[in-house]
């Protein structure tokens, strides 16, 4: 019986994955996010099924239905502030794992890198969509805004946007698409995860020198298991308190008003977590050069595993690149303050410097790096 379990693939597989896994000695409680990003998506897998029981995708009945199963359904309340605070702090953790690996500049295992962009894609696909189901005033107008975007594409725009819809606005149909697309998409997620994990686990986890050594390398289980056992502790201490005491803290509340297509808000904003993105949309006059833009902040992402980077590679070991590191950060989030804010001055100036300063810390990072490599700087 034993050797038939040694045997069994899945075993194998949980095995090499979770408990034999060379794993660097050096990492830190920094590497725990990959492993929270798992635990994220698993939990608004779980809590989205046990939402659609409930939700009714008709733009008649949808927002009525959100209510009833805040009010009516046992403890529907708590599944639906789980899954709605759940995807916040995904995206923290998605944008804490991506600017970790920046620091520590290890991106260079390619297919992996490139896949784990994709993921961000995707996530950011099913969370607009997921955004629209309330049928909210601002998800209403969120979907309006982001929808018509595509319409900038040259000669078959307006026809895709048209079919997006199901007709020549946003109606049943539209949410009917995007109730099917949000209850899809994240089992696709699940398959690109799955294959991120592949890739990564082909080479190896990186460490805080920024070197892929096989060196000084241990089993994962106990040692790791341990360090993202505290993770989770945290990440749901975090993620309960928050849905226990103020759930509606990164809510919208225009988004507490049924859909009203004949009233539209003072100012239309999306979630937090892509307002940086959405300040870049805005900063160019432009509508396809604001789409290109959009897209371009994340898909910038896949040029960094091409860098040609000499000696060490964490920033580590590089003052100079430790600076403009933070200096992007800051950038980020300054980003994300301005897409808060409404399309007026200074806001708009503001938005497209930091639009440049974002854009160029992928050209002045790996030029630096190779700049000291040289013992030019």
């Amino acid at each position: 019986m034993k050797n038939i379990f040694n045997n069994n693939t899945i075993y194998m597989i949980i095995k090499s994955s979770l408990i034999s896994l060379p794993t660097p000695i050096n990492i830190s409680l920094w590497w725990n996010f990959g492993s929270l990003l798992g635990i994220s998506l698993m939990l608004q897998i779980l809590t989205g099924v046990f939402l659609s029981f409930h939700y009714s995708p008709s733009i008649s009945s949808a927002f009525n239905s959100i209510i009833h199963m805040n009010h009516d359904v046992n403890y529907g309340w708590l599944i639906h502030y789980l899954h709605m605070n759940g995807a916040s702090m995904f995206f923290f953790c998605i944008y804490y794992h991506v600017g970790r690996n920046i620091y520590y500049s290890t991106y260079f295992n390619k297919l992996a890198w490139v896949s784990g962009t994709l993921i961000i894609l995707m996530l950011m696909g099913t969370a607009f969509i997921g955004y629209v189901l309330p049928w909210g005033q601002m998800s209403y107008w969120g979907a309006t805004v982001i929808t018509n975007l595509v319409s900038a594409i040259p000669y078959m725009g307006t026809t895709i946007v048209q079919w997006i819809w199901g007709g020549f606005s946003i109606n049943n149909a539209t949410l009917n698409r995007f109730y099917s697309f949000h209850f899809i998409l994240p089992f696709i997620l699940l398959l690109l995860v799955i294959i991120h994990l592949m890739y990564l686990h082909e080479v190896g986890s990186s460490n805080p020198m920024g070197v892929n050594s096989n060196l000084f390398k241990i089993p994962f289980h106990n040692f790791f298991t341990i360090k993202d056992i505290v993770g989770f502790n945290t990440f749901f201490l975090i993620l309960i308190t928050l849905t226990l005491t103020n759930p509606l803290l990164l809510s919208d509340p225009e988004n507490f008003n049924q859909a009203n297509p004949l009233i539209t808000p003072i100012h239309i904003q999306p979630e937090w977590y892509f307002l940086f993105a959405y300040a870049i949309l805005r900063s160019i006059p432009n509508k396809l050069g604001g789409v290109i833009a959009l897209m371009m902040s994340i898909l910038i992402l896949i040029i960094m595993p091409f860098y040609n980077l000499n000696k060490m590679q964490s920033n580590k070991f590089y003052f100079i690149n430790k600076n403009m590191f933070w200096m992007f950060i800051n950038t980020f989030l300054l980003l994300t303050w301005i897409g808060m804010n409404p399309v007026e001055t200074p806001f708009i100036i503001i938005g497209q410097l930091l639009t440049v300063l974002y854009f160029m810390y992928f050209i002045l990072n790996p030029l630096m790096h190779n700049l000291i490599d040289k013992k030019i700087l």
